[in-house]
Order: structure tokens, then sequence, then C-alpha cells
């Protein structure tokens, strides 16, 4: 009867966290497809890395992400301002994006999202061909991240409002596997 209890709520959850992810999804394309004529794909990933349906965790990965977002787009804006368009930058950038959230920033939930989005910024000097054009793709992009983040936040908000998920304490992985 407890396999069956857990098998049903599991199944829920997957079905609430699709229903969060298709709405968020839903707003981020509309918003930015139609209403900015933008490539909604970054806020989409964004938002689906950013969302959970136990909203005390979303906000837990929304600050982690916010904040190693906020690290990247820094190093790599400093980076790609210093000198020309290089693409031996891109190393540099994410290892230095890496130092910086490692050593000082030291929030290790979502910590990948640093280098990632100092990439994401060097990249498009690169694509660009000028670093002003870089700079003002990269905080675009970096700013559609940040909003798929936003968005992917509230819609989880608001579905712990309407359809609550009920806490539940973490299981290591080698029990979760043996139940």
């Amino acid at each position: 009867m407890k396999l069956f209890a857990r098998f049903q709520e599991d199944n829920l959850l997957g079905v609430r966290f699709a229903l969060n992810v298709f709405v968020a999804a839903s707003i981020l394309w509309l918003l930015l497809r139609f209403l900015a004529d933008a490539n909604p794909i970054w806020a989409i990933a964004s938002m689906i890395a950013a969302s959970e349906p136990v909203i005390k965790n979303a906000v837990r990965i929304f600050r982690a992400r916010i904040i190693n977002v906020l690290v990247g787009c820094a190093v790599g804006l400093a980076v790609l301002a210093i000198g020309g368009t290089n693409e031996w930058k891109v190393p540099l950038a994410i290892s230095i994006a890496v130092l910086v959230s490692s050593y000082v920033v030291r929030i290790q939930t979502m910590w990948r999202q640093a280098p990632i989005n100092a990439a994401l910024v060097i990249a498009s000097g690169l694509a660009q061909h000028s670093k002003l054009s870089g700079i003002e793709d990269g905080l675009q992009k970096v700013g559609e991240v940040i909003m798929g983040c936003v968005v992917g936040l509230l819609v989880t908000w608001l579905f712990s409002l309407l359809w609550p998920v009920r806490e539940t304490p973490a299981k290591p992985e080698a029990q979760s596997a043996k139940a």
C-alpha cells in the first residue's frame, strides 16, 4: 500500500512540475517572442533550471542561480572590456568566474552558472566581432536568463498557493533506490 501511495504522490509531483514549466514557458514565449521579438530559449532554459515544485527549494535555487549569473556576467563583461575580441578570452573568463564563484561567493548550488554566463557574454562579443555589440548582446542574454529565473520562481510560488506540495525530508540516493 505504501508503494502505491508513493507512486501516486511521485507521479502527481511530476504532473504538477510539468504544468508549472508549461505555464512558465508559455509566459516567457509570449513575452519574449511576441512582445520583444526575441528568441526565448535562454529564458526558458533558465526557468527550467531554476524551477522546483517545492517553493522553499525554488527560492534557494533562485538565489544561488541569480548570484552566480551576475558573477559570470560581471566577469565576462570585465574580460570583454579589456582589449579586443579574442577567442582565448573564453577560457580565461570561465576560469576566473569559477575562481570567483568558488572562493569569493561560495554558493555551491548552481555555481556552474558563473562560468556559463561568462562564456555567454564573451561568445556574444566574438560572434559580433565587436566589443560594444558583444557587451550589448551579452547583457541582453543575461537579462533573458534572469527573466526566466524570475518567471520560474513566480509561477512556482503561484502553484504553491493553488496546489501545495507536501515537503518531505530529503533521503540519500542509496536509501531512495532501495525503497
